[in-house]
């Protein structure tokens, strides 16, 4: 299994819109790359405003090949065009493990 880290790192002025994210551009990442390996996600939001992110994804892919596969796909130019509906942060993107 392989693993994307998304994180959404604070600043100034930063703006999340937790129901739109969880409700709408989570259904869309689910949709554009399930049938390419993705396995599932978690997400994580702070306990509270002290922390130095507005959100972390864990996103579950089958492996590597299946993260490629995903990020290649016709799919993600929608899921990218999407992240400034519900936010101002640029996300930082890490893959972890296999």
């Amino acid at each position: 299994m392989a693993t994307i880290l998304v994180a959404y790192p604070k600043n100034a002025g930063a703006t999340f819109d937790r129901a739109y994210y969880m409700q709408t551009h989570m259904k869309m990442v689910a949709d554009a790359w399930t049938e390419h390996g993705l396995m599932g996600f978690e997400i994580m939001f702070p306990a509270d405003d002290a922390q130095p992110f507005a959100a972390l994804a864990l996103l579950r892919f089958a492996g590597q090949a299946a993260i490629d596969a995903a990020l290649g796909s016709p799919g993600t130019a929608a899921v990218m065009d999407d992240i400034p509906k519900f936010t101002n942060i640029t996300p930082m993107m890490h893959r972890v493990g296999d």
